[in-house]
């Protein structure tokens, strides 16, 4: 039996609930979106910004900075009317970067800055970029000074063997997707694009530093001016929308060939990239950062909703950079290891909680409640792996 029409309006009363319900979704987006940004400014609390910058629909105001060289601060505000990230980039090289600023907030952005002449994004991939001028000086120099290799040379060996291996598992996964879309079968492509994307979130902490290919093999509509039907939506998440939100793999193929392209290339330079101590110190805090800012709070796989997946992932990834510099921590700093360590396995214990005995359930189930939490557990650990830089030398 159908329900009665709602006197006021005319509307089936089961339409007026689905209406609330979506009013009620925005709402707990926004206070999710509210609540990463709030543990953002927590973390800086008392810090003094060198650099206020606005975002606009197409511009950044500054858009010519100079500032000397140290640890400086970044008030980003979003002014436009879509969410943005902001970038430093050093050639193709990300510095630092905040993502997923939603319009009317701020974050800030702390960096250790060398001198020269750096690149920043405003908004949009498509918008122009600015310029950052860093000049020398002797905080600059003196932080330079602090960095020893030596004590670095296992984990960074280390690091490129599992780079390499995770590489390699991403182009052989990503082919299995390319074979399965030239066969016009559905179902093993929608298996096939699920397992290719987990090798790739492990070596994100680094990818996300190389934004050319970053930008060709994994970007998000939502940073893209015509959004889905944006030329420059490509990789990972264009084959996604087609498998997941078309129910085809009709024009696929060309993505998926320059996708395994794509990752052929990142992997060739990997290989090639020059991993110093500070550099493989600050990956997982930043990576931590990311999830807690841009991913946990609505997730990034829209289409195929198996954001957790995804996410134990990324965290595998985070940990083994943790696993390389706890042995550097412990010999300065036991408590603060430990404190490393249990705040990991809290992250642990929370995702595994979210599984089900047939795998990790969909985002989409995932309240609101326990995604401010797990933004809330990556930003503790983003602040203890900072806390973590400084105490071996690395900040």
């Amino acid at each position: 039996m159908s329900e009665p029409d709602s006197p006021e309006t005319g509307r089936p009363r089961g339409m007026k609930l689905a209406i609330a319900g979506a009013a009620l979704l925005v709402v707990a987006g926004a206070a999710t979106f509210w609540f990463a940004t709030e543990q953002n400014m927590r973390a800086n609390q008392g810090r003094t910004s060198d650099m206020v910058v606005t975002v606009g629909a197409k511009t950044c105001d500054p858009m010519d900075i100079t500032l000397p060289g140290g640890k400086r601060s970044f008030d980003i505000v979003n002014a436009s009317d879509r969410p943005i990230e902001w970038e430093i980039l050093d050639g193709v090289m990300v510095v630092a970067e905040r993502e997923n600023i939603a319009p009317g907030f701020q974050q800030v952005l702390t960096v250790q800055l060398q001198p020269g002449e750096y690149e920043i994004t405003c908004g949009l991939l498509s918008n122009p970029r600015g310029k950052l001028t860093v000049t020398p000086s002797d905080e600059a120099s003196a932080a330079a000074s602090e960095v020893t290799l030596r004590k670095f040379l296992g984990p960074l060996a280390e690091y490129r063997v599992y780079l390499v291996m995770q590489g390699n598992a991403a182009i052989k996964d990503a082919q299995t997707l390319q074979t399965a879309i030239a066969a016009g079968d559905l179902d093993a492509a929608r298996a096939a694009w699920k397992a290719a994307h987990l090798p790739y979130r492990r070596i994100e902490p680094l990818v996300s530093r190389i934004s050319d290919l970053e930008n060709a093999i994994d970007p998000m509509a939502t940073y893209l001016e015509g959004r889905e039907s944006d030329p420059a939506f490509t990789g990972y998440h264009r084959i996604e929308y087609g498998l997941f939100h078309d129910n085809s793999t009709d024009g696929l193929q060309p993505v998926a060939d320059r996708l395994v392209s794509d990752l052929q290339t990142l992997s060739a330079r990997m290989k090639e990239m020059q991993i110093d101590p500070q550099l493989l110190a600050a990956l997982p805090g930043d990576m931590a950062a990311q999830l807690a800012e841009a991913f946990v709070p609505h997730g990034q796989n829209l289409y195929a909703g198996n954001d957790l997946e995804d996410l134990a992932a990324s965290t595998d990834g985070i940990a083994k950079l943790v696993g390389l510099i706890r042995p550097v921590l412990v010999g300065v700093d036991p408590a603060l290891d430990e404190r490393l360590a249990a705040e990991l396995d809290r992250i642990h214990g929370d995702l595994m909680a979210l599984q089900t005995a047939e795998g990790f359930a969909p985002y989409a189930t995932v309240t609101e409640a326990q995604r401010a939490e797990l933004a809330r557990k990556f930003t503790a650990l983003q602040a203890t792996l900072t806390e973590a830089q400084g105490k071996i030398g690395m900040s």
